[in-house]
């Protein structure tokens, strides 16, 4: 019965959440344009009628029309039809990296911030290091070891964001193991496994997710530099890099080719820091990041 109980509060919470985020006009701007791209993205077999595969060379160029809302590519194919399964590659590529980093830097950060001692000092330094360098440098370097496509993508922009996680983590980590609720897990004989688990991590979680959602917009940025180099996603898998790529030698013959994926890049990372903002102010972040300070 409890836990019913605290699943329906839990609930309520993040409705509540969501509603004061989609009151705020940056909030509900920024939320409307995600869910239509994630939308298109998700259903994009069932929302077009072309294959994005499908080469029909005598279709080639042709400029946006009713039969085409976009337009075509060099090789005929529906460049609307290649945005929305672009945008899957795109916004899954980000997404996962993202999550991965924030899983790893959590861990290393919270590790580091909780105990402290020679294991936080390593972790500092590697993390120091590390921010040392632009990420698109060093996710240069690891597709360049690991090898292009998408798998070496997501793993070049999940090591590139762990530090900002790691660091991030460790600052909210060392202020809330001071906090008297924390004195008293531990008088009680509480564990560090379940101190991490229970109380530290959970409260500092918030902080994370909103710098998580900021950074997809980062890693979609970085996602298709990769993929203008030829270093992400492989032909024929569309991506909106590769796409802004292919267009780029024909930007006067053709400009759709490399305006409408670029387009789709910039609006929605800006859509994605518009609801970051929106969600920053509704979860009052800032204030949390102070306190850290």
């Amino acid at each position: 019965m409890s836990g019913s109980l605290s699943i329906s509060v839990s609930s309520s919470r993040h409705l509540k959440l969501l509603r004061d985020v989609f009151r705020r006009p940056a909030g509900a701007i920024g939320g409307a344009w995600l869910v239509i791209v994630i939308f298109a993205a998700v259903f994009a077999p069932f929302l077009t009628g072309y294959a994005y595969d499908a080469q029909v060379l005598k279709e080639a160029f042709q400029p946006p029309s009713a039969t085409h809302l976009l337009g075509t590519d060099e090789f005929g194919r529906d460049l609307l039809t290649r945005l929305m399964f672009g945008a899957r590659t795109s916004l899954s590529v980000s997404s996962i990296s993202i999550l991965i980093s924030v899983l790893c830097g959590m861990t290393l950060g919270a590790a580091a911030g909780y105990f402290g001692g020679a294991f936080d000092r390593m972790v500092t330094t590697v993390v120091d290091l590390s921010w040392s360098f632009p990420e698109i440098l060093i996710a240069l370097i690891l597709v360049a070891i690991i090898g292009p496509g998408v798998g070496g993508t997501m793993a070049a922009i999940a090591v590139a964001y762990v530090a900002q996680f790691a660091r991030l983590t460790r600052a909210q980590i060392m202020t809330l193991k001071e906090e008297t609720y924390i004195e008293a897990a531990r008088s009680l004989g509480a564990s560090h496994r379940h101190i991490l688990f229970a109380h530290l991590i959970p409260n500092a979680l918030a902080p994370v997710l909103v710098s998580a959602m900021l950074a997809t917009g980062d890693a979609i940025i970085l996602e298709a530099t990769l993929g203008f180099f030829g270093l992400g996603a492989q032909p024929p898998l569309p991506s909106w890099g590769s796409m802004m790529s292919s267009g780029s030698a024909l930007l006067f013959k053709a400009p759709w080719i490399i305006l409408f994926p670029g387009l789709a890049v910039a609006v929605t990372v800006i859509a994605i820091n518009l609801f970051g903002d929106a969600l920053i102010a509704a979860l009052d972040v800032k204030s949390q990041l102070r306190r850290a300070e």
